[in-house]
């Protein structure tokens, strides 16, 4: 493979084709069907499906074929199908829908407004996850320009995964014939350290996603006649979170949600933290003299990939400041999202949170813990040499530097059904999400640069699959 002409298609791609199409996506608000449950009915989920599949419909690509696949009542999914030199087959993943606005964007910054500054393609969506399908069928040209063989590949792009990939699973039982067996699996929708090599995710955490509520009364009361009678909501939600979490450490007190780290994972958090250092903590937007929850690189990196944690995102009973009169509420309900480790049972881990929360209430009052979604996470198997010699490979000739592999701390539940449907199978997990990038929050940025540079990986790791499978 001559690097220099990948290296050149691959940029000229980008500037002339992907970043258009991608700052046209970044205008539509397609949110995912949790955050819109009128998406059918507004139409801006088919409105981002119609651009990729124009767009994949325009590329040169030998043989292939392209389909929006539509199951009654399930989000859609953009199929492509494209013949190789061999029929070991690769399957590539994305998706297309997109987490909400959320607030706090940057002055001339919106989430629904492409604005390229310095590099960087800002805009809900681009990063997470709008350029996949582009990256994944430029890698593939990138290769048929120069003649060189690739295996067989399928492009999956749903548009389900911010809601936890509930309509993949029927997809997958309906094309599973055309899809077949992959010997590799690449998805583009990952973190990464930094912007200066080639990241491999080796891990993902699960989710437990839940509504907690405690209740009092039947109705609000003024505050001077009934505090110190009945005890507040708030001061029993309280006592009922701290069975579950240590709210010094923040370290979850549910023996079903510890894990038990591999020693390979520990060894390759410790080299990533030698090569972040304290770009680890230094990434995320603190506020005055916020501090991180400990000093030590490594186990921040084992906090956030591979031991649970609790997140409060939401709450409901409390009025708004200006609407807070002197009332005993009622009642107090909080959105809880537990991240699970990579090994635990989703189901298990539901069932103890749903009991420990519920047992022996304080105050005898009403607290139930309603669970929306447990998911699992995920563990890669151990890389095959030949992938492993190819990533570094890629990373060191087009970033200069060799892979890194780190566990990430967000969900990505397509990684778990595969790992299930297709044992044995390889992963290479990498992505554009790296610090300040900001997925999910304000100020959502796609790094340009890196983004090519991993589209030229995937190519080097197309063509060694095939080198590897057809000798």
């Amino acid at each position: 493979m001559d690097s220099a002409k990948v290296r050149e298609f691959v940029s000229g791609m980008w500037d002339d084709s992907i970043i258009p199409e991608l700052c046209e996506y970044i205008k539509i608000p397609n949110k995912s069907p949790l955050f819109d449950p009128d998406w059918e009915k507004n139409g801006y989920m088919d409105e981002a499906v119609a651009l990729m599949e124009r767009w994949c419909r325009s590329q040169p690509i030998k043989g292939m074929k392209v389909e929006v696949a539509r199951l009654p009542g399930r989000t859609p999914l953009l199929f492509c199908e494209i013949p190789g030199d061999s029929e070991d087959t690769v399957l590539l993943y994305g998706h297309l829908d997109k987490q909400p606005e959320f607030s706090g964007w940057r002055d001339g910054l919106e989430p629904w407004k492409p604005v390229i500054r310095d590099g960087k393609l800002y805009g809900r969506g681009g990063a997470d996850d709008g350029y996949a399908v582009f990256g994944s069928l430029t890698a593939i040209r990138a290769l048929q320009e120069q003649g060189i063989p690739h295996s067989r590949c399928v492009v999956i792009i749903e548009a389900c995964e911010e809601s936890g990939s509930e309509d993949l699973p029927y997809y997958m039982e309906a094309l599973e014939e055309r899809i077949g067996k992959p010997s590799l699996v690449i998805c583009l929708d990952a973190e990464c350290g930094n912007y200066d090599q080639l990241w491999c995710t080796t891990s993902l955490r699960g989710n437990l996603v839940g509504t907690l509520k405690a209740q009092v009364l039947t109705e609000g009361v003024h505050s001077g006649a009934g505090s110190g009678i009945c005890a507040s909501s708030f001061r029993v939600i309280r006592q009922v979170l701290d069975r579950v979490e240590d709210s010094a450490t923040g370290d979850t007190l549910v023996p079903e949600l510890e894990p038990k780290i591999p020693e390979q994972r520990l060894q390759q958090a410790k080299a990533a933290a030698e090569v972040l250092g304290d770009m680890v903590y230094k990434k995320l937007p603190y506020s005055g003299n916020t501090r991180p929850v400990k000093t030590d690189i490594v186990e921040l990196l084992l906090n956030n990939t591979w031991r649970s944690t609790l997140s409060v995102t939401g709450a409901d009973g409390i009025p708004a400041m200006g609407n807070a009169g002197n009332t005993l509420r009622p009642y107090t309900s909080l959105k809880l999202s537990f991240r699970l480790p990579p090994t635990s049972d989703p189901a298990a881990a539901a069932a103890a949170v749903k009991k420990i929360v519920e047992t022996d209430p304080p105050q005898g009052a009403d607290v139930e813990f309603k669970v929306e979604s447990a998911m699992g996470g995920w563990h890669a198997p151990e890389v095959a040499q030949w992938l492993e010699d190819s990533m570094h490979a890629a990373s060191r000739e087009f970033f200069g530097a060799n892979a890194m592999y780190m566990g990430t701390g967000g969900s990505i539940p397509f990684m778990g059904m595969l790992g299930e449907k297709f044992p044995g199978v390889q992963f290479l997990i990498t992505g554009l999400l790296g610090p300040n990038s900001n997925a999910h929050g304000p100020n959502e940025f796609l790094h340009i640069d890196k983004g090519k540079k991993v589209t030229m990986c995937v190519s080097q790791v197309l063509a060694d699959h095939y080198l590897h499978f057809s000798s």
